[in-house]
């Protein structure tokens, strides 16, 4: 591809997500419900008119490392620590609810039962299942901005768990590929789990370590911050600084930890999040990620669909599949939270926040492609997964609180949301 090709490219993706955006917006959706239907409309399943690219792949990449880099600068660190406990077990559920019910579709909808343990069946069953464990926070958090709900315990509770359940998908997708890769061997379950349990263990010990190199680094890197911060006070420089250490955080989540760069940035707001100007900082990286690098993100995952490969059959599974995805999800986070006296209305949000998946789930299905467990056809029903949860989400969201604040039960319809973001969606 020629460089001038990549201009047109992103000028049609920006002129189009600026227009379907404004379009849900006078449909009273969020906007980001436009802008992944925008990358629908001209990418290949409609028109053809844009095809997604290393390029656009890596400016999406950097669009959601600064959604999720500004969520945790907007994050209340007290309220963090707080619903801590909570999050760990909504995630762990909320990973758990799924893995089982993928398990179980699969199993009776093409085997007609459950499968033996240790069978390359029961690996297929169950790599279904560890697809629909990733949670998507990105478009997620982009809702509860755009609504100023970040800073909310609801809002906190999604976050934090969504960013847990991450690591726990890492771990599950690392036993689940490391039990299929032994299934071969003889003597039995047990001793392929014993054979198996290095990788598991690497990856459990590499998550640790990534927590405590962040504690370490944070408590190091706030105090040069808040140096910066007492000198150059609202001063422009801060949030350059602090780009530059959201970017080094995510890589050094990936490349050091095998986490998600996405958990790295997050890290990254949350140890800036206590500075006297965090607010300043977030305001100027929703510039950025307003005009350019959040609506490629959004728009980069219509752009990768292609339901083409869907025939009848599959086209019955694809529903079955996104069903059961979304179901398991608001069961098990929602069911949690509804156990720790959230009302009713705070724990559906809780579970349709936690509902959504893109990016972690593709790589989660390319890595079962790579590996041999999953058939290529059925990364069709994923791509729908993507969309339909994409969509459905954040509707549901933008409907339940608008509910709560037109009943005058939402303890939290004050918040404002970020001004420079809230400047810029009004003049969209």
């Amino acid at each position: 591809m020629e460089l001038y090709e990549i201009f047109m490219d992103l000028a049609l993706i920006i002129l189009a997500a600026e227009c379907f955006g404004l379009i849900a917006k006078k449909l009273k959706a969020p906007q980001v419900v436009g802008q992944i239907i925008a990358g629908l409309i001209i990418g290949p399943t409609v028109l053809g008119l844009v095809h997604t690219s290393d390029f656009i792949g890596a400016m999406a990449e950097i669009g959601v490392m600064l959604i999720m880099f500004s969520a945790g600068l907007e994050t209340n660190l007290k309220d963090l620590m707080k619903t801590g406990l909570l999050a760990l077990l909504v995630a762990c559920v909320g990973v758990f609810v799924p893995l089982v019910g993928g398990y179980f579709l699969y199993s009776f909808y093409h085997f007609g039962g459950l499968t033996a343990i240790g069978s390359p069946e029961f690996y297929e069953s169950l790599f279904i299942g560890t697809i629909m464990t990733a949670t998507s926070v990105g478009i997620t958090v982009q809702v509860l901005k755009e609504m100023g709900k970040v800073k909310t315990r609801v809002g906190t509770l999604i976050l934090s768990a969504a960013i847990i359940d991450d690591i726990i998908g890492i771990v599950v997708l690392t036993f689940v590929i490391s039990l299929a890769g032994g299934s071969d061997s003889a003597g039995g379950i047990a001793d392929i789990i014993n054979k198996n349990m290095g990788d598991v263990a690497k990856v459990i010990v590499n998550v640790l370590l990534f927590f405590v190199f962040t504690i370490l680094a944070g408590i190091l890197i706030y105090k040069v911050f808040k140096v910066l911060n007492k000198k150059y006070p609202h001063h422009r420089r801060l949030p350059i600084f602090g780009l530059a250490f959201a970017m080094l955080m995510a890589f050094c989540a990936e490349k050091l930890f095998g986490i998600a760069d996405i958990t790295g940035a997050y890290a990254a707001g949350i140890i800036l999040c206590s500075l006297k100007d965090s607010d300043y900082v977030a305001e100027k990286m929703d510039i950025s990620s307003y005009m350019i690098f959040g609506p490629i993100f959004f728009v980069n995952i219509g752009l990768k669909t292609q339901l083409d490969s869907l025939d009848s059959n599959l086209l019955v599974f694809a529903v079955l599949f996104v069903i059961v995805a979304l179901i398991t999800k608001v069961i098990g986070c929602g069911g949690v939270a509804k156990l720790a006296k959230y009302n009713l209305s705070d724990s559906l949000k809780v579970g349709i926040g936690m509902m959504t998946r893109g990016e972690v789930a593709l790589i989660v299905a390319s890595k079962g492609l790579s590996v041999g467990i999953m058939d290529q056809k059925y990364f069709a029903p994923v791509i729908l997964l993507i969309i339909c949860s994409s969509i459905v989400s954040p509707i549901l969201l933008k409907v339940l609180f608008k509910k709560d604040k037109n009943d005058g039960n939402d303890p939290d319809n004050n918040e404002e949301a970020p001004k420079e973001l809230e400047t810029a969606a009004s003049a969209g």
